[in-house]
């Protein structure tokens, strides 16, 4: 009989909302927060060239609430910085002149490919925002990592 069939808390996880909050406001903070330093910090670098890497890709305009509503869904997971660029989109580049908007928009494959950056930022920080919700216990992760079963 192994330790873990006396402990019937084994396979509770604790929850945290407050990591799961901050987790959503800047990518990578709640595992920061919850202790996990080095990995908080790869997951905003991570997440952090991903979206900037889309906004200079295709611009502004790859953020678009009204025109790419489903796209702008999975985008908004990846924190108030997308909602922000969002503001500026739809608040002043779309209130442009047409002959200025071309300077803040992209067209075509670019479009597209800054758009998905964007969006797999989004659904990549839903994960991490789960696992930040429900981080596993150290003793689990040290327990993985030897090769222990459980």
């Amino acid at each position: 009989m192994t330790s873990h069939d006396t402990d019937t808390s084994a396979d509770v996880r604790t929850f945290q909302p407050l990591a799961g909050i901050l987790a959503w406001v800047v990518p990578g903070l709640g595992h920061y927060v919850l202790g996990q330093r080095v990995r908080g910090i790869r997951i905003f670098a991570g997440m952090a060239l991903l979206i900037f890497g889309g906004l200079f890709i295709g611009g502004v305009d790859t953020v678009d609430s009204k025109n790419d509503n489903l796209w702008f869904m999975a985008q908004a997971c990846a924190g108030p910085v997308v909602l922000g660029v969002d503001v500026i989109n739809q608040k002043y580049v779309k209130e442009l002149p047409p002959a200025d908007q071309i300077a803040w928009r992209s067209l075509g494959h670019v479009n597209s490919v800054g758009t998905l950056f964007i969006a797999l930022a989004g659904l990549l920080n839903v994960v991490v925002i789960l696992d930040a919700l429900y981080p596993a216990r150290r003793d689990e992760r040290y327990a993985r990592r030897e090769g222990d079963p459980a």
